[in-house]
Formats: structure tokens, sequence, C-alpha cells
């Protein structure tokens, strides 16, 4: 199973993560969330690293030109559409670099195919995270947006779906739940996607976690 590990700000715990083979690793480039990297980490100093996993920009609404920008500059291997960017970004993108999609699962009623069919063709990766929160930030909750809400959707509405693409699974996920990730069945399953359940702080990892999570998953 590959792992994901999302809202890195800093370039040492990148490296932290490449030395615990881990597969991809998630930048965030949306201004308006906590873990925010454009001013965090150097532009050089990322393009210039050498890692084993995929370094992977998260995008909300941008346009192309804005995330291909930040693709040359920072040397991204994948982009990640968190927003209601249209097929045709995703298609456009798709000719340049590797396009996660994601998709935000409100409640257990949703059609997951119907939610996914017009991006079948544009994009080489699904995410189903989280929908939007009805609680307030002041309640300690971030909007949905900005990722790392803490909450999990109910991952039965996946297991009905066809999909039909490799998928990321997300939201809400942390050490307490391998055992529970290992029993979800899916043939397009193949990734698993941390961020807030790791963490010390917004955009700091507990490597401790990071690597009981990884070790839990292999065994």
């Amino acid at each position: 199973m590959n792992t994901k590990v999302c809202g890195i700000t800093q370039l040492k715990q990148l490296q932290q993560l490449d030395g615990l083979d881990i597969d991809f690793a998630g930048l965030i480039f949306y201004k308006d969330s906590p873990r925010y990297v454009g001013d965090k980490i150097a532009a050089a100093d990322l393009k210039n690293s050498d890692f084993d996993l995929k370094k992977v920009g998260v995008f909300v609404n941008a346009d192309y030109d804005e995330i291909m920008q930040v693709v040359e500059d920072y040397g991204l291997d994948v982009v990640q559409l968190h927003g209601d960017e249209s097929p045709d970004l995703c298609e456009e993108l798709s000719e340049e670099v590797e396009v996660i999609k994601v998709f935000k699962v409100k409640d257990s009623k949703v059609s997951i195919d119907e939610m996914v069919a017009d991006y079948d063709d544009v994009c080489d990766y699904y995410l189903f995270d989280t929908g939007p929160l009805q609680t307030s930030p002041e309640g300690g909750d971030l909007p949905a947006l900005q990722g790392g809400t803490g909450k999990q959707f109910d991952w039965k509405v996946l297991s009905k779906a066809k999909i039909e693409k490799p998928f990321f699974l997300s939201g809400g996920i942390g050490v307490d739940d391998i055992a529970k990730l290992k029993g979800f069945k899916h043939p397009d399953y193949y990734a698993v996607d941390i961020n807030s359940k790791v963490e010390k702080e917004p955009g700091v990892k507990d490597m401790g976690l990071v690597l009981q999570f990884r070790q839990g998953l292999k065994k």
C-alpha cells in the first residue's frame, strides 16, 4: 500500500519522509491554508533536491499558468486539484504532469461513480476526502478546502462504487486506523493519505507517528 503524507512545510521533514520510504509528499500551495508552503521552502532548494518520493503540489481553483509555473519552479512530480477544477483543466495539465483530482464525500448517499464520471479520461488518480464541514473554524475544524480536517467519511460508499482508477483514501486517517485500512477492500485502492493525525502542529509532522503508521501498514 502506498503512503502519502500531506501538508509538509519543512525541507528537513521531506528528507526524513524520503528516508522512511514514503511514496508521496504533499506540499500545499493554497495561501489560506495553515500548511501553505510557498513562503516556507525555497523553490530552488526543493527543485534541486534528489528524492525518491514524488512531490505533490496541492492547489485549490488555481489556473493552468499558475499551476505550471509552480510545477516548474519547485520541480513537482504531481499536482493535486482540491477545488472545483474542470475536466478541461485536468486534461490540459495531464499532458504535462501527473494529476490527482480530489472529490469530497459529503455523506453516504452520494454516487461516487457519477461524481467522477466526467474526469475518467483526464486525470491519473482520484483522491476521496471528507466533504465540507458544518462546524466553524472557531470550534476546531478547518474549512474543507484547506484539508487536514481530522474527520472521516464512511468508506463503505467507495466499496459500492466501480471507480476504475487508482485512488487515494484521505480524511482524518491516523495510526489508530491501521486495522481498519487493512480491512478496507477495493480493486483500485492505491494509497493512503495522512495529514493532521500525524502532526505536532499544522505543517509540522510527528515523524515517530509517521514511522509507526508506515510500519503498521507493512505488517
